[in-house]
């Protein structure tokens, strides 16, 4: 069997004052499609419109989820694709962690509009990302496994330039 490898290298970790970046790796990523009655039906409580999470479960289109660590498989009217392999997912936090995405992307990162169990498709340096509010100052990226890298040295290089 093959082995995944980080496409960020060994053990990819950044620290600064207020900033921690760190690979998130080991885990599922499932998109789901299907009318809303055969969703409901295969995974329980679903998000009721796009941008919002439940849990695990986010809603990236008006017929298509993310499902984060669960493991699901196609039943009537519900079709599945696997993404783990063609993602990796970048955990981002700390008091400054905003700071940090408000620099990167444009969006409005203020905890009074981003809040947890939100997402966002945006972009990082070119690059398709999504992030996911999943505390407070803690944030799930995740990008195309081909991008990764591009997206772990920009976002590092920006927190390394914060000033206090």
């Amino acid at each position: 069997m093959l082995e995944t490898h980080s496409p960020l290298g060994v053990e990819a970790r950044f620290e600064r004052d207020g900033v921690l970046l760190f690979e998130a790796a080991s885990f599922t990523l499932v998109q789901v499609a299907g009318e809303d009655k055969h969703l409901k039906k295969a995974i329980g409580k679903i998000p009721a419109k796009v941008g919002v999470a439940v849990g695990n479960v986010l809603r990236v289109g008006p017929k298509q989820l993310w499902v984060v660590d669960q493991n699901l498989e196609a039943s009537e009217g519900v079709y599945v694709t696997t993404l783990s392999s063609s993602r990796t997912r970048i955990q981002l936090e700390g008091v400054k962690a905003r700071r940090v995405l408000a620099s990167v992307a444009l969006i409005d990162f203020d905890l009074s509009q981003f809040r947890p169990g939100q997402f966002v498709l945006t972009g990082i340096h070119h690059t398709p990302v999504t992030i996911h509010c999943i505390s407070e100052n803690a944030f799930h990226i995740y990008a195309l496994r081909t991008f990764a890298l591009n997206v772990w040295e920009w976002l590092c290089d920006v927190a390394e330039g914060l000033g206090d």
